[in-house]
């Protein structure tokens, strides 16, 4: 098959694309290709690799005397002929059905890429893109010879459920699989639980609930077992619901699978209600938070609305990014101040969060604070018993700032304004999270799961999926690792700062919070951090 250079991927007239730029196999075309430390280079390969990968992103390859490299990178994902360079495509089933027989474009062109990057300059670099997901032309998996699974790890999330349904129903309905386990536990499920078999009737109305159907469990990753139990039940494709800590545990056993030379394919679908995932847009499950939060930021403001001098306090999720609480707050329209790990705020003195609470109650008789469970960690810490204890992912558990903050407003403002307040403190965290997605979310979770799917059956491994400026992507799993958060010298802190007129707690009086704010100042002059 002939490939042609589109004329948005070359500064030159197109003109055919070399054969020898296209792999004998998945007819992946070449482009330079980003390397990352969690997959072996395939320059080691005896027979000329798929894509060469270096340490840096190399220059375009010069496929006339007129090419001219414009910058364009791959970041790409490894595929079972990197180490299995014998294996056998097979026309991909997926055609013959009834669903995409009205597609105009049923399968996913090998250069088709979607940018990192879409605000750009003049003459910049085209910047680094990814292989656009959706089915291929070729399958390397006989339907009848598929043995998929699908595990869950981590907390909860509202989404869980529907994503275990949709990998389902698409292996089933669009690929015709039929041998489907579903691992119960979370990681350690692999050598010490009991699996269960999975159809399209057993997974039909799990949706409708919250929780996750195959049960989960923090930690229990043993690579080695886990790949033997894999080897010794025949499955050929995993699929890996969880976080950055059950991604990094994935990118393991797609090493270890890459080591043994199994046709395994590992895919990955990202979950984290914190939406701190770097690359993509944005996390299954983050827009039902946000939804879920209105409910309790609502009670909150009823409730100090009805009384005299009412405050009130509503901690959200957010261990280390304040996405969750930024959204509910600029959603809400009721929130007058929103504290996030990211942005540092101190109590006392002119500027401090007192003096905007005593301004507020003055003003308008009630105030609603929105804060995130990681904010305000290295106060409470001064205040409370510090510990370093960690969750089985290695987490460290956090002290409750709500309570802290709930303690320290009523005792300021009883013993030292001498001013009585009426307090209302609402923790609604696993209430959040508990619940079934919504409408929104649960297309999402299709589109994820049926990406996956594709992405799998197509022969491409150690990937994750997920939307990147809305066109769905497949993604090196070493990003999911990476965590985003929010970045206070965006527009977006900037909206939710004009929206609630807070404080930004940056100017404050030397002798009371100098050192913070130097500290906070500092932070924001040296993140390098991705924003939304």
């Amino acid at each position: 098959m002939d490939f042609s250079i589109p004329s948005h991927l070359s500064n030159s007239k197109a003109s055919p694309l070399p054969s020898t730029f296209l792999s004998s196999k998945s007819q992946l075309p070449r482009f330079p290709i980003r390397h990352h430390l969690s997959f072996k280079s395939r320059n080691s390969l005896k027979k000329p690799p798929l894509i060469s990968r270096q340490n840096f992103a190399i220059r375009a390859q010069e496929v006339s005397d007129q090419a001219v490299d414009d910058g364009f990178t791959l970041d790409d994902v490894p595929h079972l002929t990197d180490f299995l360079p014998d294996l056998p495509s097979y026309p991909n089933p997926i055609q013959k059905s009834p669903g995409y027989a009205i597609v105009k474009q049923t399968f996913v062109r090998p250069e088709d890429v979607v940018a990192q990057t879409i605000v750009v300059q003049k003459d910049s670099p085209r910047g680094v893109h990814f292989r656009r997901a959706g089915p291929r032309e070729k399958v390397y998996f006989k339907s009848e010879d598929v043995r998929a699974c699908i595990v869950t790890c981590g907390g909860l999330c509202p989404g869980i459920n529907t994503v275990i349904r949709e990998i389902v129903c698409g292996l089933h309905y669009m690929y015709g699989v039929e041998d489907i386990l579903g691992i119960q536990g979370g990681y350690r499920g692999f050598y010490s639980k009991n699996t269960m078999a999975l159809t399209p009737k057993v997974v039909n109305d799990i949706h409708k609930r919250g929780g996750t159907f195959l049960r989960t469990s923090r930690g229990g990753h043993d690579t080695q077992k886990i790949v033997d139990n894999i080897q010794d039940r025949g499955i050929n494709q995993v699929y890996i619901i969880g976080g950055d800590g059950t991604q990094r545990g994935a990118a393991r056993i797609y090493e270890e699978v890459e080591k043994r030379g199994l046709q395994v394919a590992v895919a990955g679908i990202p979950k984290t209600i914190d939406n701190d995932i770097a690359v993509i847009d944005k996390s299954f499950g983050f827009d039902t938070a946000v939804e879920e939060a209105q409910r309790a930021i609502n009670a909150a403001h009823v409730e100090v609305e009805s009384v005299e001098n009412g405050v009130g306090i509503v901690k959200l999720m957010g261990r280390y990014s304040g996405f969750i609480a930024m959204f509910a707050t600029l959603a809400s329209r009721d929130v007058d101040c929103c504290l996030i790990p990211e942005s540092p705020f101190y109590l006392e003195g002119k500027g401090g969060l007192f003096e905007f609470i005593e301004e507020r109650l003055k003003e308008n008789g009630h105030i609603v604070i929105v804060v995130a469970e990681g904010a305000g960690q290295e106060y409470v810490a001064q205040s409370m018993h510090e510990t370093d204890e960690k969750d089985a992912s290695g987490n460290r558990l956090l002290l409750d700032v709500g309570l802290w903050l709930t303690q320290n407003i009523k005792d300021h403002f009883t013993k030292e304004q001498k001013m009585a307040i009426n307090m209302k403190y609402i923790d609604p965290t696993y209430m959040i999270r508990a619940i079934p997605s919504n409408a929104s979310d649960n297309i999402y979770c299709t589109l994820l799961a049926q990406s996956a799917v594709h992405g799998a059956m197509a022969g491409f491994t150690g990937f994750t999926v997920g939307p990147v400026n809305s066109r769905h992507a497949y993604i090196p799993i070493s990003h999911v690792s990476q965590t985003r958060t929010v970045k206070l010298t965006d527009r977006m802190w900037a909206r939710l700062l004009a929206s609630t007129n807070q404080p930004s707690f940056l100017n404050c009086d030397q002798s009371i919070g100098g050192k913070v704010c130097k500290d906070a100042i500092d932070l924001i002059n040296n993140m390098k951090i991705t924003s939304i």
